[in-house]
């Protein structure tokens, strides 16, 4: 496989060189955003000079391919997400949208390609024709809830800023793969099997499944000659060729031709998307040893500021003092570190306390002004003081929003509602360059729609990426949904692409995120404390079993904590549930002579590098 890689990566180099291009505000528990298929432990992977992590294989392979022939991280990225959007279809794709955090070794930046509503939206676009909030299904299955992606022309930003090798070197890998076909596995089989909706797509249909209705089985080489011909064309003439001329033509026709759930994207919408560079969030935090400077993707992404108001309320508890105690692992027989019942009882009032300043405040800046003048008002250390005060030794079950800056708010808080979906890869690279990219289609398989240009077989599949807006556009009270749908509004996202440095050096210290809808926050943060709190290897700290609460109940992942823990858990007041709780986390950490980088152990990912 590695020489096949190589050998197309030359082909494509030298085309390219040569000037041609080749070919309520209760919470309710929230469903995986992307079904359980077991656990597989992980070793972790150390290496001296560069590191690629994703939640694939032949992805991370990709990746080093990019690095080996010369590349940046960010020539590395946009090959690792062609190839995701292949092998790992039901997360992320051409179809969505992503934000990316980078880092040059003095800058970081980061860039926005959240998805867009189309410009003929509404914010009665999933009310029914009562006038009620339409079942998410009913919502996200369709046209309806596909909006503008966003990844391949922010990734094309991003590269004409950060990238060496020619865009048109890039596709490579995935066109090759997608025209030799690649191995079924075990974790898309699973999920294909359990999907009630994909097969109903026409073309899904006869892509993903056989005659009889069955995925392909474990091992079934999988082509699909539609989707290396999209790439070319994406490599030859830029994002332009998805945002314009017959790519975006079969967009539009999929969405607005859908028998049940049309859709009002256009090709306005598409040709007129733009990618957006943004002010990175960056916020102090106290570790065991050191202060460091965490970094994020500011709104319309909530995940930064989420996380950075649980670490900080957190600092204002006795948290540091309550060490992780033994666990449960994830192999039948194993053991592992978990963390103690008073510590979660603080992380998850604090996580309380989060989500309802999320719920109030954070929304698409171009629509939303921040509370007080500014997001950090959310972040202000005499504000989280005054949140942490809330803490008790019970649990407060559900958190009110609070006032930063003392104004009062004009929204009305938006209910909890289903979030999914998501990929993440981090790389470091061996001149210094290092990133961050988080990147979705919203629900496993999207919208459920795969887009065929030239009527053939397979395709790429399109987002419901605007079933993250409110559907209710006004609380009881009158007041609108910060988050609520209009036209061109980007919706809030959990994604939490996170870089972290050293405050005093300004060296970086780790890379990470995961997928897992709203759950994305927890599973970062808990990355992030582990690593830097507790003194956790990275895969260490992924492997620490999940939890976490959206503003309701106290989730913890089934099966992974000691049942003292738990009883002494529900001790203090608040609702548990025990449930999957599917991340799929990779993270990158300098070490003194390299870097050490760790993949989830529910997924498939691995840490690829030299």
């Amino acid at each position: 496989m590695k020489k096949a890689f190589l050998t197309c990566l030359s082909a494509a180099l030298l085309a390219a060189a040569c000037g041609t291009a080749p070919p309520d505000l209760r919470s309710t528990t929230p469903e995986p955003p992307e079904g359980s298929t077991g656990y597989t432990d992980k070793p972790g992977w150390a290496t001296r000079e560069f590191a690629v992590a994703a939640a694939h294989p032949l992805a991370a392979e990709a990746g080093v391919q990019m690095i080996q022939a010369g590349g940046t991280a960010i020539d590395a990225a946009v090959a690792v997400q062609m190839v995701l959007g292949l092998v790992e279809p039901q997360s992320s794709g051409i179809g969505g949208g992503a934000f990316l955090l980078h880092h040059d070794g003095r800058t970081v930046e980061a860039f926005d390609g959240r998805e867009t509503a189309p410009a003929a939206a509404d914010d009665r676009l999933f009310l029914g024709a009562d006038g009620r909030p339409l079942p998410f299904a009913q919502a996200a299955i369709g046209g309806l809830a596909v909006g503008v992606p966003g990844t391949v022309r922010m990734l094309e930003l991003a590269h004409r800023q950060h990238g060496k090798l020619p865009w048109a070197a890039l596709f490579a890998p995935a066109i090759q793969l997608a025209e030799d076909g690649f191995p079924v596995g075990a974790r898309l089989h699973s999920l294909l099997r359990a999907d009630p909706h994909l097969r109903r797509d026409p073309v899904a249909a006869a892509y993903f499944y056989r005659p009889d209705g069955q995925p392909h089985e474990v091992g079934h080489l999988l082509r699909n000659p539609e989707y290396a011909a999209v790439l070319r064309r994406i490599a030859s003439e830029g994002s332009k060729a998805l945002h314009e001329g017959r790519v975006a033509e079969a967009i539009v026709r999929k969405v607005r031709e859908h028998a049940t759930s049309p859709g009002r994207l256009t090709l306005s919408d598409l040709a007129q998307y733009r990618a957006v560079k943004r002010d990175p969030l960056c916020r102090e935090h106290r570790g065991a040893a050191r202060f460091y400077r965490i970094c994020g993707s500011p709104p319309p992404g909530s995940g930064a500021i989420a996380i950075a108001q649980i670490l900080a309320i957190l600092g204002h508890t006795n948290a540091a003092n309550l060490p992780p105690v033994a666990g449960i692992g994830g192999v039948p027989g194993a053991t592992s570190l978990a963390p103690s019942a008073p510590w979660l009882h603080l992380y998850t009032e604090a996580a309380r306390l989060a989500f309802a300043d999320r719920a109030q405040y954070v929304a698409d800046p171009d629509f939303v002004a921040p509370p007080a003048g500014g997001w950090s008002s959310l972040l202000d250390p005499g504000y989280l003081l005054e949140r942490s005060r809330q803490i008790g030794a019970q649990s407060m079950i559900m958190a009110r929003p609070g006032n930063p800056g003392g104004v009062r708010s004009s929204y009305a808080p938006m209910p909890q509602q289903p979030e999914s979906g998501t990929s993440h890869i981090s790389i470091v690279d061996d001149d210094g360059n290092s990133l961050a990219l988080t990147t979705t289609i919203e629900s496993g398989f999207g919208a459920r729609q795969m887009v065929s240009v030239e009527g053939g077989v397979g395709g790429f599949l399109l987002n419901n990426q605007l079933t993250d807006f409110s559907f209710e556009p006004r609380g009881a009270d009158g007041l609108p949904i910060a988050n609520r749908v209009e036209g061109g509004k980007r919706p809030r996202s959990s994604m939490a692409p996170t870089l972290v440095f050293d405050r005093r050096s300004g060296g970086l210290v780790m890379t990470g995120g995961s997928p897992g809808g709203a759950m994305i926050i927890h599973y970062t943060a808990k990355t992030l404390y582990g690593v830097l709190n507790w003194g956790l290897n990275v895969q260490q700290a992924i492997d620490l079993p999940n939890f976490g609460s959206l503003n309701g109940p106290t989730l913890l992942e089934e099966k992974r904590f000691p049942r003292s823990e738990v009883e002494a858990l529900r001790a203090r007041g608040a609702e548990l549930r025990e449930q999957p709780l599917t991340s799929g986390i990779q993270a990158i950490q300098a070490m003194p002579d390299g870097w050490f980088g760790g993949a989830d152990p529910r997924r498939e990912g691995v840490v690829l590098g030299q």
